[in-house]
């Protein structure tokens, strides 16, 4: 599967409602302190504010920006960028999006993955639906590779979003990392190969 028509950029519904909404730039009042945050923590969980790093596009990034952007990233001219819908980034650049290794699959099957600026990867979500309610339970792509284990913060209006478009069972963020993982542990791998 690759991108064949940049006259087709939008995004399926449930993630241009989720773009719509936006995360918020910081943390939010509600947040906990850092000393209630402290009795709350376990060993297993991150110490990042519960803020999620994501701006969701409002289409996805065209073929020729995808290309650019992915033989930037792998410092491989040759590399084949159509193999991801890019569909958002951090603040630092890190990109978001669906890539496309399920053969003739429809891309809310896809996984979705993270290429972080700083080399960061993972795939983060097994497929839209998953992916739906990692960010109903308070993560976004980033915090998935780099904090996966950190606890819920569950967003009421995204848990909506993925209520009505999943048609799947909720999961944690953690579950949605931990099955994306199992299913594609050699992702990283992948996107070294193809680094120069």
């Amino acid at each position: 599967m690759t991108i064949e028509d940049d006259d087709d950029l939008a995004l399926p519904a449930a993630l241009a409602a989720i773009a719509a909404i936006g995360f918020s730039a910081e943390a939010d009042e509600d947040e906990p302190s850092d000393e209630e945050r402290d009795d709350e923590r376990d060993e297993s969980e991150d110490t990042e504010n519960l803020w999620v790093d994501f701006e969701p596009f409002e289409e996805f990034l065209d073929s020729e920006d995808t290309a650019d952007w992915f033989r930037s990233w792998t410092g491989n001219p040759e590399a084949d960028a159509d193999q991801f819908r890019v569909f958002g980034q951090t603040a630092d650049g890190g990109y978001a999006a669906f890539w496309l290794v399920r053969e003739d699959a429809p891309l809310a099957e896809q996984p979705v993955v993270f290429l972080g600026s700083e080399g960061e990867t993972g795939v983060v979500a097994c497929d839209l639906p998953s992916f739906l309610w990692l960010v109903a339970d308070g993560s976004g792509p980033y915090e998935a590779v780099e904090h996966p284990t950190r606890r819920s913060n569950p967003h009421p209006e995204f848990t909506a979003i993925a209520d009505k478009h999943a048609g799947t069972d909720r999961m944690t963020a953690r579950e949605v990392v931990a099955a994306a993982r199992d299913e594609f542990p050699d992702f990283e791998d992948t996107m070294v190969e193809l680094s120069r």
